[in-house]
């Protein structure tokens, strides 16, 4: 009885520290889904409404990625946390105002290689 429990204990614990990484993460209603690949982002023109804005950013690439939100001026209003490669992350862009903003991946060399895109707010 014992060893089951702990075995049960093991698990639940596992699954939570799953779950903190954000391995198996299901997509939230009303996210916009973004796949991060080598190096593009799919899709690479993204509408949304102006307010908060949550992103479901899947890396189905090899290698770890992330995803920066830049205004008119250059300037980085928000980024993705570093996911790696299989796993996806819950972005959510809080008070986003009507413009047009680029997005790009900052990891070295991946916007070079053209891993960016165009994010329009109204």
């Amino acid at each position: 009885m014992r060893a089951a429990a702990s075995a049960a204990a093991v698990g639940l614990l596992a699954t939570l520290l799953l779950g903190a990484c954000g391995g198996g993460q299901s997509q939230p209603a009303g996210s916009i889904k973004v796949t991060l690949t080598e190096f593009k982002f799919d899709p690479s023109s993204i509408d949304a409404k102006a307010g908060n804005v949550v992103f479901f950013l899947v890396n189905g690439g090899t290698t770890s990625h992330d995803m920066a939100i830049r205004d008119s001026t250059g300037k980085t209003i928000a980024q993705s946390e570093l996911i790696s490669a299989g796993d996806s992350f819950v972005f959510t862009v809080n008070n986003l105002v009507a413009g047009t903003y680029d997005f790009l991946c900052t990891q070295p060399g991946h916007a070079d290689a053209g891993m960016k895109g165009t994010l329009t707010v109204s």
